[in-house]
């Protein structure tokens, strides 16, 4: 039975060009507006677009940051936005490695890495087998760690005992 769709790298039916595949790789912890922001801008630069959920041992590895929202969770809220095509969970830290897996042409990457050595290493590793990386610009006033820390604020006792009072007088 054939695809309902094009598969990635397959010409369609008439002999169209394959198709352009995208990878977006992100943490997608406490989801907010600048991960739908990224995951929009990157699909339209593709045809399909691949978003990589971080797992929570790599969140750990890399970042030092212990999830709030577990890895099956992140997955399935971000497999139900409309810009992805596909989701699947990045369990290794070789972005090569994410790669020979799963074949794409563009990587799509957030700008703080931008001109740094990760960045560099990245493009130049990339370049070798002909992906591009795309940079997009972070969201300002929005993010996980702006969203942790909040979190954090408001489980001190001494955060939580100023939002009951409020509560209690009906001025929250």
């Amino acid at each position: 039975m054939a695809a309902e769709y094009p598969l990635p790298h397959q010409p369609d039916a008439d002999g169209a060009k394959p198709l352009l595949i995208g990878y977006a790789a992100g943490g997608f912890d406490l989801f907010h507006v600048g991960h739908l922001n990224i995951l929009k801008h990157a699909k339209s630069q593709c045809d399909y677009l691949i978003a990589g959920v971080v797992s929570d041992e790599m969140l750990e590895l890399t970042k030092g940051v212990t999830p709030v929202v577990p890895l099956v969770e992140r997955l399935e809220i971000v497999r139900h936005i409309s810009f992805v095509d596909e989701a699947v969970a990045e369990v290794v830290e070789d972005k090569m490695e994410t790669w020979r897996q799963l074949r794409f042409d563009v990587f799509f990457k957030g700008d703080d890495w931008r001109g740094t050595l990760r960045g560099t290493r990245l493009e130049h590793e990339f370049a070798t087998v002909g992906v591009e990386v795309v940079y997009f610009p972070y969201t300002v006033n929005t993010s996980s760690t702006m969203l942790r820390r909040a979190l954090d604020a408001l489980t001190r006792p001494d955060a939580t005992a100023r939002w009951q009072a409020k509560t209690i007088e009906g001025t929250s």
